[in-house]
C-alpha cells in the first residue's frame, strides 16, 4: 500500500520541527510520490513529525552532520584497543564496572556513526539503508551492515573507482542490493525502489 504524498506545507512543517532541511530529491519524493510507500513513512506522531521504523530517541542526533565512515576509523580502533580486560583488574567487580563504562562509551560512539541520518528501509538481519540528511553528505544513501561486519558503506554505482555514494534519486532507480560493494557477494541487477 502506498502512502499518499505530503503537501509542501507539511514538508516545510516537518523540516522546521525536526530542525533539518530535507535533500531536494527526498523532498520531491515526499511531495510527488509518497510519504512512505517502499520507504519508512514520514508521519505526524503524538510527539511530532518522525519516521516510522526509527527510534524516537534519535531525534537529538538528527542535526549532527552525518559522518563519512573514514572519519572515525582511527577513533574506532582506539576505542576497541581500550576495552578493559579482566586480567588487568584485582577483582571481578572492578572489571565489571570498568567494562560497563567502556560499553556505554562504545554504544554512544556507535550511535554517532549514524547521526544526521534516518533509516529509510530495513532489510532484515540487522541490515538497513540510511539516508543522510545533514552535513556534506546530505542526500546520499548508505548501507548499514554493522550487524555482521561492523561497517557502514556507501551504496555506489562504481565501487572500483572510489565508491561515490549515490544520491537518493539514483538509489530509487537501483535499490540497495544492486549498489553494494563487490565483497558483499555477486552483483545483483538493479531493482527500482519505486516503479514508474
Amino acid at each position: 500500500m502506498t502512502e499518499p504524498p505530503l503537501t509542501e506545507v507539511e514538508i516545510v512543517e516537518a523540516e522546521r520541527e525536526l530542525g533539518v532541511p530535507f535533500p531536494e530529491e527526498y523532498r520531491a519524493y515526499l511531495r510527488e510520490v509518497s510519504a512512505g510507500g517502499a520507504l519508512f513513512r514520514l508521519e505526524r506522531t503524538g510527539r511530532g513529525w518522525w519516521w516510522a521504523g526509527n527510534d524516537e530517541w534519535r531525534r537529538e542526533l538528527l542535526a549532527i552532520p552525518f559522518p563519512h565512515p573514514d572519519s572515525y576509523a582511527e577513533s574506532d580502533d582506539d576505542l576497541m584497543a581500550r576495552e578493559p580486560q579482566a586480567e588487568a583488574f584485582e577483582d571481578d567487580a572492578a572489571y565489571r564496572t570498568a567494562w560497563r563504562a567502556w560499553a556505554d562509551e562504545a554504544d554512544r560512539f556507535e550511535d554517532l556513526k549514524t547521526a544526521g541520518a534516518v533509516v529509510i528501509q530495513e532489510h532484515g538481519c540487522g541490515f538497513s539503508t540510511l539516508l543522510a540528511l545533514t552535513g556534506s553528505l546530505a542526500g546520499t544513501v548508505w548501507w548499514d551492515g554493522r550487524a555482521t561486519c561492523d561497517r557502514i558503506v556507501p551504496l555506489s554505482l562504481d565501487h572500483v573507482a572510489g565508491a561515490r555514494p549515490v544520491q537518493f534519486r539514483e538509489w530509487l532507480d537501483h535499490g540497495s542490493w544492486a549498489l553494494l560493494p563487490p565483497d558483499w557477494g555477486p552483483r545483483l541487477a538493479p531493482e527500482p525502489v519505486v516503479h514508474r
